[in-house]
This record gives structure tokens, sequence and C-alpha cells, in this order.
């Protein structure tokens, strides 16, 4: 699958895409401009012809500690612990080809050069399964509690070893 690193150029399509793929959880243009400044190399756009069709938004940060939704982060912590996946968005006419495990395990191998155990992130909507199927499994902790309710009611806090 053609992965690229996501440039400042991209991040009108990455917005457009979110918008298309998370009706229900939308996420203002500074929230991505912020991600991409922060951790660059966890960016990346699904570019398999002249047009943005994917993206995914990614960065080390701390186990069970997630990020509110539509949150900015102000930086990458010093004593991150885990590799947290923000976001993979592929709309319909991209899903079942194989990108989205691509993508996880091009994170996985990130993770592990940078001698993170984990993978994590909070899963929405309907999207467990395709986690499941990736490896993670949920976690239930009564203090994830409020950062999850910024994600909706059947949000699930995830993590795969390493």
């Amino acid at each position: 699958m053609p992965w690229r690193l996501m440039t400042r150029s991209d991040l009108r399509e990455v917005h457009s895409i979110s918008l298309q793929v998370h009706t229900a959880n939308p996420e203002d243009p500074s929230v991505f401009v912020e991600r991409l400044r922060l951790y660059r190399t966890g960016c990346l756009v699904l570019e398999p012809g002249d047009k943005v069709s994917g993206y995914v938004i990614s960065h080390p940060w701390r186990f069970k500690v997630p990020s509110k939704l539509n949150a900015h982060l102000g930086q990458i912590p010093r004593d991150a612990d885990t590799y947290y996946i923000h976001d993979i968005a592929l709309p319909e006419s991209a899903r079942g080809q194989g990108a989205g495990t691509e993508a996880v395990e091009r994170l996985a191998d990130k993770a592990r050069r940078a001698g993170l155990a984990t993978l994590s992130l909070v899963a929405i909507s309907d999207s467990t399964r395709f986690w499941r199927r990736q490896g993670f499994r949920a976690v239930v902790d009564a203090g994830l509690a409020a950062t999850r309710a910024s994600y909706g009611s059947a949000s699930r806090y995830m993590v795969r070893d390493l």
C-alpha cells in the first residue's frame, strides 16, 4: 500500500476525510496541524494515485492516559510509555484492501524501534472488531471514564502488546 509521510499540503484533504469518516466525532483542523508539528513521523497518508484516500495520526504517549477528542496535546511527553494511535481513517472506498492492517503493522514496527512495549488507542463506533483482528484487547479501568466520554459511550480503550 502506498503510505507516505503526511505534509502540511495534505491537511485539507485529511480534514475532509476525517469529516467524512467521523461524522459523529469531528475534530478541528488545528488538531491535525498540531499532531503533524509535534510528531511528523507518526502522521501518514494513503495515496494510491494522485489523491489522498486515508490517513494515520499517531505518536508516543502515556499508557492509560489517552488524550481527549478534539484536544491539543501541547507536547509529546518525554516519559512516553506507549505508542498511541489517535486515528486511522479510511473512507469506505479504501477499506477491505489491507491498508488498515498495513498501517497498524508499520506503527507496531515504529513503536518497537522506539522501545515501546504497547500500542494503545480509543476505539470508537463499530471499530472494535477491526482492532481485535489487529491483536488489540479492551482495557477496563474506571480512571479512563472521563476521557472516554469525549469519544462517546460506545468507545473502548484498547491495547496491543508488542
